[in-house]
């Protein structure tokens, strides 16, 4: 048994429970938020902690557990964001099963109220549907625990029925939605449930694949690159320590050092919530094995990830990402579950962070550049590319037209009027755009090729906060700064990003597109954002060096 991680959570967990008491019945009223708040309590009144058997404790549990039995619906389900949503409730059973599990031979009474509303939720998930890909996971692992604690072949069936589609992983070992999120805390920890308590190995493996990859996608600090995630991730910073305890379990299962490794340097960054796997471990003790002896992950590699359509590239402690794999090009619009994030290159070197570099051409308000295909012509040299034709129209043909002047709304691709755009010839301005990312000595080098059109256009480096900017010029005081001439650097303590050379004073201003402006919409990142401008038809090179 590691006493030390078991005291790591003990300790993360009783800091929970300290702000819980402290915030009463200020707790909130969301049942999700409710029954993660209950796990954190039973954790603490379970286990060997200051806060076990504490009657304050058991009282708050006795309070939370009511609350929730009161507001589920006569149906099983509960109203989380969604109404009667089975995979929101889906969630919420997670919890309740594990609080079951810890409490149905200490307290009765909450046990039973959690019992109660199992029995009801269970009919519910096992016909109820649900929205997006990793719910279907969610969802079946929770009544995979439902049946664990009230058998019922119903919920067998219902699982199987899901796991027939097939889970949407790609060789690569990455998930459709392709979010550390829902990886971490969603998909992976719901098969490895399922595969638990249903005997179905052939899960892990699903895991273990997704876990390889993302050995690829950590930077030095326990960070995970999302630069290609098609949830709300893609603009986020995310950590790694949600996956602490599905490393943990493969670790243990496979002997495997490098995913040792990952778990040790989680324990001891101690980001993120800790405490929250306390009651998992309580549950399965056997999480809490010693670890085998640690394997570092390779710090020297050049990785694609084709069903994403990036590569990463790390050398020691500068790790690059080359991102072509957007999905504006196929889905022309800007909705939930796309990848739209227009960053199609990032940098690091140490503390010094390039979080992204982006285009931005003016022309006719298409936007951001958004690469259609990303291609490799050698390990580490990426050619990335796009097209984007706009057409003004001619007029109908004679059958099309109509005498009251009455025509169809339809879309151009950028906006909608009554034009019945798809009947009209057409004839187009094409602006065509190659970006090759080529890995040097101590960098990179990017070479932006426009043309076959007359556009100026933007780049824009944006560098995250915490460092100092030298060799460039303010152009106001929001962050923003162009460099017309030489070489910037970007300094953090003894890291250094040099990047150049500037092009000139011209002032260009970012484009994020007619789609977005029309809803005062905006594109632009957190950071210190530095600009270079050109002008196509023309090619400009931009080297980035690290020091």
């Amino acid at each position: 048994m590691d006493h030390d991680f078991l005291g790591l959570l003990t300790t993360a967990g009783e800091a929970q429970i300290t702000r819980l008491q402290r915030a009463g019945t200020a707790i909130g009223s969301d049942p999700r938020q409710v029954g993660r708040e209950l796990r954190r309590l039973v954790a603490g009144y379970v286990g060997e902690s200051s806060y076990r058997h504490d009657p304050a404790v058991l009282e708050l549990l006795r309070q939370l557990s009511g609350e929730l039995a009161a507001s589920q619906h006569a149906d099983g389900t509960y109203d989380i964001g969604n109404l009667h949503s089975p995979p929101d409730t889906a969630f919420l059973v997670q919890d309740l099963c594990v609080i079951w599990e810890l409490l149905k031979d200490d307290d009765q009474a909450v046990a039973a109220t959690i019992h109660e509303i199992l029995a009801k939720a269970g009919p519910a998930l096992a016909s109820g549907g649900v929205h997006t890909p990793n719910h279907r996971w969610e969802v079946s692992a929770a009544v995979a625990r439902i049946n664990h604690i009230q058998p019922d072949q119903r919920y067998v069936d219902r699982i199987d029925e899901w796991l027939a589609e097939g889970i949407d992983v790609g060789p690569d070992g990455i998930y459709s939605e392709r979010s550390s999120i829902y990886a971490s805390a969603v998909t992976n920890p719901s098969l490895l449930t399922i595969a638990w308590l249903l005997d179905r190995p052939e899960l892990v493996e699903v895991v273990r694949r997704n876990l390889e990859a993302t050995l690829h996608l950590l930077e030095p600090n326990g960070e995970v690159d999302v630069i290609a995630s098609r949830r709300q991730d893609q603009f986020q910073i995310q950590d790694v320590w949600s996956y602490l305890l599905q490393y943990r379990e493969l670790a243990i299962l496979d002997g495997d050092g490098r995913f040792a490794a990952v778990a040790q340097g989680i324990e001891r960054r101690g980001a993120g919530e800790l405490g929250d796997f306390w009651a998992e471990v309580l549950e399965r003790p056997e999480l809490a094995a010693k670890l085998p002896p640690v394997t570092e992950p390779s710090t020297d590699f050049v990785q694609e990830f084709p069903s994403q359509s990036s590569v990463r590239i790390r050398r020691d402690t500068r790790t690059a990402t080359i991102f072509g794999g957007t999905d504006f090009h196929d889905v022309p619009v800007i909705a939930s579950g796309l990848s739209v994030n227009p960053t199609f290159f990032k940098l690091r070197k140490g503390d010094a962070i390039l979080d992204s570099v982006r285009l931005a051409p003016q022309f006719f308000g298409t936007g951001h550049f958004h690469s259609e295909y990303l291609r490799r012509s050698s390990p580490s040299v990426v050619e990335l590319g796009a097209e984007v034709a706009v057409p003004y129209y001619q007029p109908l043909p004679p059958e099309r037209r109509a005498a009251d002047g009455r025509y169809a709304l339809t879309p151009d691709g950028r906006f909608y009027a009554s034009m019945d755009f798809g009947q009209r010839p057409r004839d187009y301005r094409t602006l065509r755009t190659v970006i090759t990312v080529a890995e040097v000595e101590s960098g990179f080098d990017l070479t932006f090729e426009l043309s076959e059109s007359e556009a100026p256009y933007a780049i824009e480096l944006c560098f995250r906060p915490g460092g100092v900017l030298s060799g460039v010029d303010e152009i106001d005081d929001s962050g923003n700064y162009q460099l017309a001439s030489g070489t910037g650097v970007y300094t953090v303590g003894d890291d250094r990003i040099e990047f150049g050379p500037g092009s000139g004073t011209a002032r260009v201003r970012m484009d994020s597109g007619e789609r977005y402006r029309m809803l005062n919409g905006s594109l632009v990142p957190a950071g210190l954002r530095v600009y270079l401008t050109g002008r196509a038809p023309g090619v400009q090179r931009l080297e980035i060096r690290t020091v």
